[in-house]
């Protein structure tokens, strides 16, 4: 087993209930890097910080060992520049940074762990120095209720440019987290927390199950000494020079899938035939530069009925490779409308009968699925995406109603496929892909014909608890031939 799959276990086989504690340290530990540096960058590119600050900023952050004097000044620059801003004002800043830089540096491997203790029905808390405003995203994504941070004075209802207190930091984290447990009941000597910095040794010798997370030097001595489990993660805010390289080599396949697929087409003329040996290729030729492998239960209902609506869980562009290297055959997917005019993929999506929907007109929703309907009923399946985004991290969203209204107009069933581990080759925001497994449960088909039209929330939310408890409860893989 991995190191991460060992934490997970222990965990599972651990105490019980909301008396034990797990506390993360944000940067570094559940993402890659400093969420500072992307306030600061921010400020450069909107010409409201000099070049030389920023230096000497990112200079002070990248030291492997900050004294309390150094961590107050890259703190400090921060907070005293928000000073006159409201808490709302604060919260929007740093919802936009984690939309456009902080997001994708997610470490999924942490998530994992996040996951397990909510499972097991402990306070899971993020513990760290930054302050609350730069975490609440991140806080919100994951459904992690407690924060303990460096906390911003306010008065007014607007920052002062101070602090409360001490910042949340070497001694002050430890002290800060002690607070914490006693106001709720946490015993700290079963509790776990996860860190990766030096000055977080106080804060983890405070915990009776401490693991270092990519630690700096000393940490991973004191880690050594102490028996804690050390864990490291795939780097998120740039991919390793191998997957950049496999990535570029799996789009050189694919193109050359595509190039072989018009000599194909200009040769026979057939549209169809010429779709599907592109689709198979090229998922086929990507996949194997990549090094990635796709692990299948339930593969027999990807041909029990058709045509159908496949349904998937969506976080990244990558599903669409593992749709086309499942489905193979006789499918299609939706998009919008402006897709069309993509130089040279857009030529493809419409010799693959993509249905572009024009979403312009909401009033219209009935009318705007009719593409897709026809697709259906000329016997092509469609692809599409209930939760009708890309997700951060493998939770499931809500489902919209279009895909289901979809199927019940053109008579056919909803085929559930729920994808694991995508997010992990390639997150939301990723350009780069990277090796790994992927698995993939295709559920049985789901009947929506009859459903009948007032009943349509509460039994769309019965089939997103299907996506829900399969991935809590992974099926056991079974061997299937493809057809």
């Amino acid at each position: 087993m991995k190191p991460i799959d060992l934490a997970i276990q222990r965990i599972l086989d651990g105490p019980k209930g909301p008396q034990v504690g797990a506390f993360f340290d944000y940067d570094g530990t559940l993402i890659d890097g400093y969420s500072a540096a992307a306030y600061f960058t921010d400020r450069i590119k909107r010409r409201e910080m000099g070049g030389k600050d920023l230096i000497d900023t990112l200079q002070l952050m990248r030291k492997k060992d900050l004294s309390d004097t150094e961590f107050g000044e890259v703190i400090g620059k921060g907070i005293l520049d928000w000073a006159g801003q409201t808490e709302g004002e604060m919260r929007a800043l740093w919802k936009r940074l984690w939309l456009s830089q902080i997001g994708s540096t997610l470490f999924p491997e942490a998530w994992k762990l996040v996951h397990a203790h909510q499972r097991m029905g402990h306070t899971v808390a993020v513990a760290s120095s930054a302050t609350r405003y730069q975490i609440e995203p991140l806080a919100e994504e994951y459904g992690i209720e407690h924060i303990v941070a460096t906390e911003a004075k306010v008065r007014n209802g607007r920052l002062t440019g101070g602090i409360v207190g001490i910042p949340a930091w070497g001694e002050g984290k430890a002290a800060a987290v002690r607070a914490f447990a006693a106001r709720l009941a946490v015993d700290l000597a079963r509790s776990y927390g996860y860190a990766n910095g030096n000055e977080d040794i106080a804060f983890l010798q405070s915990l009776g199950r401490a693991s270092a997370v990519q630690p700096k030097a000393h940490l991973e001595r004191v880690a050594k000494e102490a028996a804690w489990p050390i864990l490291r993660f795939d780097p998120r805010r740039r991919g390793p020079t191998g997957a950049m390289l496999r990535t570029v080599g799996a789009y050189g396949a694919m193109g050359l899938s595509f190039l072989a697929g018009l000599g194909y087409y200009r040769a026979t003329g057939a549209q169809r035939k010429t779709v599907d040996l592109v689709t198979s290729l090229a998922a086929d030729s990507a996949f194997a530069v990549l090094g990635v492998d796709v692990e299948v239960v339930g593969e027999e209902n990807l041909w029990a009925h058709r045509p159908c609506v496949f349904a998937i869980n969506h976080q990244s562009k990558f599903d669409m490779f593992v749709m086309m290297y499942l489905v193979r055959r006789g499918f299609t997917g939706v998009a919008k409308a402006e897709a069309r005019k993509v130089p040279g993929f857009g030529r493809f999506m419409e010799m693959a009968e993509v249905a572009f929907l024009d979403r312009s007109d909401s009033g219209k929703a009935v009318d705007a699925l009719k593409p897709a309907v026809d697709r259906l009923k000329k016997g092509l399946s469609v692809c599409i995406a209930p939760e009708g985004t890309r997700s951060w991290t493998p939770k499931i969203g809500k489902f919209k109603k279009g895909p289901f209204h979809l199927a019940r107009q053109a008579g056919v069933p909803i085929v559930p496929v729920v994808i694991r581990n995508a997010g992990e080759i390639m997150g939301r925001n990723d350009q780069t892909m990277r090796s790994g497994t992927v698995q993939v449960a295709v559920l049985p088909p789901v009947e929506v014909s009859s459903w009948p039209i007032e009943e349509m929330g509460e039994r769309i939310e019965v089939v997103r608890q299907l996506y829900v408890d399969t991935l809590e409860h992974w099926p056991q893989k079974r061997q299937a031939n493809r057809p």
